[in-house]
């Protein structure tokens, strides 16, 4: 508990002269590892097999989807926290994350969407967002999104994966959602086909970030059962809303070698309140 209030401490003692300085030299050394036709490639990307459907700009407004608008302001901060993200899954050859919380309500689904997108708009790098929250699916809620097949086809065996990937009208970005509730979550999630979904999402493309929005780690076992899976994890903790108990609680259960970093989520309050 205490490395997590260091964390954010530091975090809200950081100089904006040091976080200049850290941004760019970041910046410089994600760049640096890609060649100018890698990036042409990225910006050339056509979806003729991937269903594209546009979102509303008023309905991600009002869903505090900020990243998907880059003349907003609250953008900078989740393109701080790409940052960071990329260098250290970088350093690892990590392709894949989860978003977790202690528990619900701390805001992981509005992190990992906003996150999502400010990858895509990294031009060196594609990201995909997958729904694994199985128990409350919410990422197509949050994005308005309207689709005929999604996770739930792919897991019964009527889709394939190429059936339920959408573009929602942003380059370089790929969701798949999941827009009814499974049953028999913990079950699915340990199946080979989730994991054999999971190894081609991963595999498919060098430049791919595969983000996965996990449910709550507390009380039921299904973000437990995706961990061994997924290279890195995030954790969003709601201020206000998580005690300090359950952060405790949480942290034990986390490899402390796939933990990135933890984020406060103050979106409840104002939106520019962030600390990685």
């Amino acid at each position: 508990m205490e490395k997590i209030k260091e964390a954010l401490e530091k975090a809200r003692g950081t100089s904006p002269t040091v976080k200049k300085r850290v941004q760019t030299q970041v910046r410089s050394n994600v760049e640096e590892s890609h060649e100018h036709a890698h990036e042409a490639h990225l910006d050339a990307i056509n979806y003729d097999n991937t269903k594209i459907v546009e979102l509303d700009p008023a309905h991600l407004e009002k869903n505090r989807i900020v990243a998907f608008n880059k003349n907003e302001s609250s953008t900078l901060i989740f393109d701080s926290l790409r940052t960071q993200v990329l260098l250290k899954m970088q350093e690892n050859n990590w392709r894949t994350l989860g978003i977790i919380s202690p528990s619900p309500g701390s805001g992981k689904t509005f992190v990992a969407i906003n996150l999502a997108i400010s990858i895509a708009n990294q031009p060196q790098k594609t990201a995909m967002l997958v729904d694994f929250d199985l128990r409350k699916p919410r990422v197509a809620k949050y994005l308005g999104l309207h689709t005929d097949k999604s996770l739930n086809d792919y897991l019964n065996g009527t889709a394939q994966i190429e059936d339920i990937m959408v573009n929602p009208g942003l380059p370089r970005l790929v969701v798949i959602p999941t827009m009814q509730r499974v049953l028999n979550p913990a079950e699915t999630l340990s199946s080979s086909r989730v994991n054999g979904l999971i190894q081609d999402l991963k595999n498919r493309y060098d430049s791919r970030i595969v983000i996965f929005d996990l449910p709550p780690i507390l009380n039921i076992d299904d973000a437990l059962i995706m961990m061994p899976k997924i290279d890195c994890l995030l954790m969003v903790v709601g201020n206000g809303l998580v005690k300090e108990t359950e952060i405790e609680e949480a942290m034990h259960h986390i490899p402390k070698e796939k933990l990135l970093g933890v984020v406060l989520n103050r979106a409840e309050v104002k939106t520019e309140a962030y600390y990685y």
